[in-house]
């Protein structure tokens, strides 16, 4: 992820560089593009916690880098865990998990095939979530025939290309019916794509 937010700045300030010299009236246009730039390199920075330390970390400090969570369950302990999904186009869903002191324990990405094998049969909804945070909105849908839920991960799989991991939800109880996996065929001519990170 790091190499290509460093690709994407090089593109900037090149660009940067070239409208520079376009003349006066664009140079309003070119700082707005050295502050998109300083954007994402802050965005870059934060993506997966990388400067965050664990014990010494706090709360505020989690969502100063990372952004606000997608979801967040709190312990009776007073400990917390924090839900960051990278999608729709990244693969990976971060959780942070912060000890009753409020210092950060960890960091994990969890769209991993560990993860996908804790994931069995008559699991609810909220069980799930815990492990794998929440999949895409474009990747839930509801058959009203079979009264079935699916909620789909995409994730990069040992072979660096995207699939997805799949659950199959009871529609009334919400109770996991079964799980599997397919390949993201959204790839140029229909090829599964390759991983970026």
């Amino acid at each position: 992820m790091l190499q290509v937010c460093h690709e994407r700045m090089k593109m900037n300030w090149a660009f940067v560089e070239q409208g520079g010299r376009m003349g006066r009236k664009h140079s309003l246009w070119v700082r707005g593009l050295v502050a998109l730039g300083a954007l994402l390199v802050s965005a870059c920075a934060g993506y997966s916690g990388s400067d965050l330390k664990p014990g010494v970390s706090t709360l505020p400090e989690v969502v100063a880098s990372m952004g606000e969570p997608a979801m967040v369950w709190k312990n009776p302990d007073g400990s917390e865990q924090l839900a960051y999904p990278r999608g729709p186009a990244g693969t990976q869903t971060y959780m942070a998990y912060l000890g009753p002191d409020g210092k950060l324990q960890r960091i994990e990405n969890v769209l991993n095939t560990a993860n996908f094998a804790r994931i069995q049969a008559g699991m609810s909804k909220d069980q799930v979530l815990r492990i794998l945070g929440p999949s895409g909105s474009q990747w839930t849908q509801f058959y009203p025939r079979s009264n079935q839920l699916a909620w789909s991960w995409l994730f990069c799989n040992s072979w660096n290309a995207q699939e997805f991991f799949d659950v199959m939800f009871d529609g009334t109880s919400g109770i996991v019916l079964s799980t599997g996996q397919h390949p993201n065929l959204a790839g140029r001519d229909g090829v599964q794509p390759a991983c970026g990170h």
